[in-house]
């Protein structure tokens, strides 16, 4: 038998002395380079000269650049992505510290060019670079600005969005209708990362989006009023959106890319750059400033809710008391944060009153599934005065399931399938925000093991067969928010495990056989960030903590005693807990299949200590 004792104990000293003052962890939220190359754009193209900052956003940037001269996502991303290349490019230029001369970027140039030049680029790049003066925008915008105006009853509306894409379309609209630009005399040239000097109008793709915007267009027809009168107001409707969505850090949704946005966006409509609005826009971002390794990094938003909600529910799992000051601390900073302000996410769900939990410390509108599950598994222990908390959680969670038996990330019914003809790349993870198992999976586990919601409840039966429904041919189940396979099927089974399916039934042992049949040899288990553009598993190669974490987690939830591949991957982990590598630094987390992955800090502690805790809770007591 493993004695799991000392790498439990390891890991608890590790989080109890990563613990902040306020109760919280505020482990870093790493998105790569994006961030930080935005920052230094921003800050030269509104003149702010905080060099201390540009110069360590550049050294960081500088740092993670590849020997062929290319910036990766991803460690095994083959020779490097273009987007990141290009602004990673623009930044150390635009930075003021590094010339087109020097070797480093002669090399990046090199590869730029080699893979199509600047004009292959994403389509968020692409406004960014329109919106500096270094691409022209497209004759047509991507949607016209038009569209906030039409009624929720209209088969396509503005809240037929997702939260996110609301957040960032409303701003980029305004950009593009607007044609805005702004150059300072330090804007670089980079017109020497052109192939072609003949660009086509690449977000205008075909005769079928074509035929998508005059229904658009047949909609606004139907609105009262005449044309330029509904224009001038759709700009308003625009604005006033921002304007109502910025958080008191001043950041707009506490996302860094639509804060960005909105910058630019307020600018075009005449705000000057040192109206208060967008000073106090930029100071709530560069709050969002994380340190890694010595060098600032522009954190995408904060995880202080999230890192708090899961440590603190996985310490406790561990076997630390509810009474421990480290977890009263923890839960009173949760408890603290709880929504009781109406988002977005009620126009498709009127009847609930607000009460769940948002992502970061910032956010007080904008709850989501996840957040709320987790942090109510923290608070599930604790006795006393939050029953009016957990009332308001759990109501607001069961009332958040979407029709198709699922749950969604932030909002209910908002998966409409007209976002497919919409010219804007990778429209299916920033428009819509559709059931997927990795969250209906982790309500399932939530509302088994922590609640005392009947297990033939027509919630969780409805639940349970959206999951079913939706497992792969090999019986895996892709994950939305997480890399990717591994971590959707740790999900299914662990919350299929906590309704009452049996570990006999057809799609735990297919499930259970997919994980047996991807394990290493060294006895972990890795996913590459390639399984989410791929759509199928995708193996690393080598093993990761929080991956092997998350298959074993799975297996011990369903299995009578420790099988030989659960042994494996105990001492695994329990060999590697203290390993620092490029693996422990691999993305563990996506917002964006091919270009925007997270690498939670505070995972290669939370993911093995739940399963070292699980593991000895069922088999060493």
């Amino acid at each position: 038998m493993i004695d799991t004792s000392k790498g439990v104990d390891w890991l608890v000293e590790m989080l109890k002395r990563d613990q902040s003052p306020d109760g919280s962890w505020t482990y870093p939220f790493e998105t790569g380079l994006s961030t930080d190359a935005y920052m230094i754009i921003l800050l030269r193209t509104l003149e702010i000269n905080d060099e201390k900052l540009i110069k360590g956003l550049a050294s960081r940037i500088l740092s993670r650049q590849e020997k062929n001269g290319a910036w990766k996502l991803f460690y095994d991303e083959r020779d490097g992505n273009l987007t990141a290349t290009v602004e990673s490019y623009y930044a150390l230029l635009y930075s003021g510290y590094y010339e087109n001369k020097d070797n480093r970027l002669q090399a990046a140039k090199k590869f730029i060019l080699s893979k199509g030049g600047i004009e292959e680029v994403s389509m968020f790049t692409n406004v960014m670079l329109s919106l500096t003066g270094q691409l022209k925008w497209p004759r047509f915008s991507p949607l016209p600005i038009e569209i906030i105006l039409l009624p929720l009853n209209f088969p396509i509306n503005f809240y037929s969005f997702s939260v996110y894409g609301r957040a960032n379309l409303t701003p980029m609209m305004i950009l593009a209708d607007k044609k805005f630009t702004w150059k300072t005399d330090r804007s670089p040239d980079l017109s020497n990362l052109f192939v072609s000097r003949n660009h086509p109008d690449t977000w205008i793709r075909s005769n079928e989006v074509r035929s998508f915007f005059s229904f658009i267009e047949e909609g606004v027809k139907d609105l009262i009023g005449l044309p330029q009168n509904l224009h001038k107001l759709a700009i308003q409707r625009a604005k006033k959106y921002m304007l109502n969505h910025i958080e008191k850090n001043g950041t707009f949704y506490s996302y860094y890319s639509s804060t960005f946005l909105m910058i630019f966006a307020l600018l075009s409509l005449g705000y000057k750059k040192t109206d208060p609005v967008i000073t106090t826009a930029v100071n709530g971002i560069k709050s969002m400033k994380a340190e890694i390794n010595g060098l600032p990094h522009m954190q995408y938003t904060t995880a202080n809710v999230w890192n708090t909600s899961l440590i603190g529910y996985a310490l406790q799992e561990a076997g630390i008391l509810p009474e421990d000051k480290m977890i009263l601390h923890a839960n009173q900073y949760l408890l603290d944060r709880q929504h009781d302000k109406y988002g977005d996410w009620v126009i498709h769900n009127p009847n609930s009153l607000p009460g769940g939990w948002g992502f970061s410390n910032i956010n007080t509108i904008n709850p989501d599934i996840d957040d709320t599950t987790a942090t109510l598994r923290s608070l599930s222990r604790m006795t006393g005065s939050n029953q009016d908390a957990w009332n308001r959680g759990i109501n607001w969670l069961l009332s958040m399931q979407n029709d198709d038996g699922g749950w969604a990330a932030f909002e209910k019914n908002t998966d409409t399938k007209l976002f497919e003809f919409l010219p804007i790349e990778k429209a299916e993870f920033i428009l819509t925000d559709p059931s997927c198992a990795d969250i209906t999976g982790r309500t399932l586990e939530f509302l088994g093991n922590y609640t005392n919601v009947p297990k033939e409840h027509e919630t969780i039966k409805k639940a349970v067969k959206w999951l079913v429904d939706h497992q792969e041919l090999d019986g895996s189940w892709y994950g939305r928010w997480g890399i990717c396979y591994i971590y959707g099927t740790w999900g299914a089974v662990t919350g299929l495990a906590a309704v009452g399916v049996s570990n006999s039934d057809p799609s735990i042992e297919k499930a259970t056989n997919w994980l047996r049949t991807i394990q290493n040899a060294d006895g972990g288990w890795g996913e590459s960030c390639y399984s989410d553009s791929k759509g199928k598993y995708t193996p690393l190669k080598a093993s990761n903590l929080t991956h092997t974490a998350w298959a074993l987690d799975t297996l011990i939830s369903v299995s009578n005693s420790p099988t030989p591949e659960i042994r494996k991957g105990i001492s695994y982990l329990m060999g590697n807990l203290q390993k620092e590598d490029w693996t422990t630094a691999y993305p563990k987390g996506q917002g964006m299949a091919g270009a925007f992955y997270i690498h939670y800090h505070s995972y290669r502690y939370i993911f093995p200590l739940l399963a070292l805790a699980h593991y000895r809770r069922k088999f060493e007591t």
